[in-house]
């Protein structure tokens, strides 16, 4: 089966002086539009009680256009100034079906610099892109092409913390459904190892972090030295950025590779619902856990499995995947952190990580069946804990503070 689906490709590029500064110029009026609509807002809503909707924004981005104080605003294209406005009306739609929080200010520091273009913004001739208010294309590195024919409908355009330049192209794309296969396997993450599967098979934790601790740590101390507003603390603070760039780059690239395997290999993928912002609470855990980045592996099997016609079931956190016999059913009243190893009434000898990654996918494919997931008791917060937080707490016990 063939479909059609958005999908965005991103490439990095490498700006002119004069582009560098037009778009650096859109990026602090795209976030000064979105927190100065963000206050009227703010204002009407716990002033007034009041909603206002994407139309009144709109119409008061004119009037600001028209003060003497903001008037540099009608100097940027316009087109990033009103996508800025929709993604704040996405925003306050989302906390108002109690789907997200209140949306937050843009930080000049902490946000990401990007800006979006749609189609009546940039030129897109002959493989060549030109944005609105630039006399010329940008230079991008084509890494992969474009999909046959495609055109891109939305620009974005973003700067990240080290100063690398890079615009994504969301594009028509076709993506054919993987062959059929009869397989399915359950995952149970953790730390120690990044996923156990329930074939038995486990993949160690990379740890990209850990492996540049020393380098980073090297940086920090470095940055910390220089004199707040020099330009050699601005080159000590890109050279920090840099180092969080290759661990970020290498973990999205681990983590990609891991789940196409997953997803072509298997038609059927079961895996735990994890509570990672609560977890990440937890100041022993959150660097190691932050590490793993389970939120980024779930998102990249949501989509694949999606795109190529395979099925994930998600099972409940709660479910004692860890302390489950697989093989008679009896749930062990206690099982420490440090076992790793044991043995069940019925004399079954389970590895933990192995026995909860089987029990996962016991379960899920009870769910697919059934068509619902799985929704055993909860557990007492006070007897039982997630085979995860147990895994978590395991790896990381008796090991100083990071």
């Amino acid at each position: 089966m063939v479909r059609q689906v958005k999908r965005a490709f991103r490439y990095r590029f490498y700006p002119t002086d004069e582009q560098a500064a037009e778009l650096s110029r859109t990026f602090g009026c795209v976030r000064l539009v979105y927190n100065k609509a963000l206050e009227e807002r703010t204002r009407a809503w716990y002033g007034e009680q009041r909603r206002i909707s994407y139309m009144e924004s709109s119409a008061a981005l004119t009037e600001w256009k028209k003060t003497g104080e903001l008037a540099f605003l009608g100097e940027v294209s316009s087109v990033p100034l009103q996508q800025a406005l929709r993604h704040l009306q996405t925003a306050f739609t989302s906390f108002f079906a109690k789907r997200a929080q209140y949306p937050r200010y843009k930080s000049r520091k902490r946000s990401r610099a990007s800006a979006e273009y749609t189609r009546s913004a940039f030129t897109w001739r002959e493989g060549e892109l030109t944005l609105a208010k630039m006399s010329g294309p940008l230079d991008i590195r084509w890494s992969r092409p474009l999909p046959q024919g495609a055109e891109p409908s939305t620009v974005t355009v973003s700067r990240d913390a080290a100063g690398r330049w890079f615009v994504s192209l969301l594009c028509e794309d076709t993506v054919t459904e993987a062959p059929a296969t009869g397989a399915a396997v359950g995952i149970d993450a953790g730390i120690t190892s990044l996923v156990t599967l329930s074939t038995g098979e486990k993949i160690a934790n990379p740890r990209h972090e850990r492996r540049d601790r020393a380098r980073l740590a090297r940086a920090q101390r470095q940055l910390s030295r220089k004199a707040k507003g020099s330009a050699n603390r601005e080159k000590a603070r890109r050279k920090v950025a840099r180092v969080h760039a290759r661990i970020a780059d290498r973990r999205r690239d681990f983590l990609h590779k891991l789940t196409t395997r997953l997803v072509r290999e298997n038609q059927t993928v079961v895996i735990e619902d994890l509570a990672v912002r609560n977890l990440l609470k937890n100041g022993r855990l959150a660097r190691a856990i932050s590490d793993a980045s389970w939120t980024e592996l779930r998102f990249m099997l949501e989509y694949k499995c999606a795109w190529y016609g395979r099925e994930l079931v998600v099972i409940d956190r709660w479910f004692p995947s860890s302390k489950l016999c697989g093989a008679c059913g009896t749930v062990a009243a206690r099982m420490p952190l440090n076992v790793r190893v044991w043995t069940c009434e019925c004399g079954a000898v389970h590895d933990r990580d192995v026995n909860a990654a089987r029990n996962v996918l016991a379960a899920g494919l009870a769910a697919a069946a059934c068509g619902d997931g799985v929704r055993p008791q909860r557990e007492s917060s006070r007897t039982g804990q997630s085979s995860m937080k147990q895994e978590t707490q395991r790896a990381t016990a008796g090991t100083p503070r990071p």
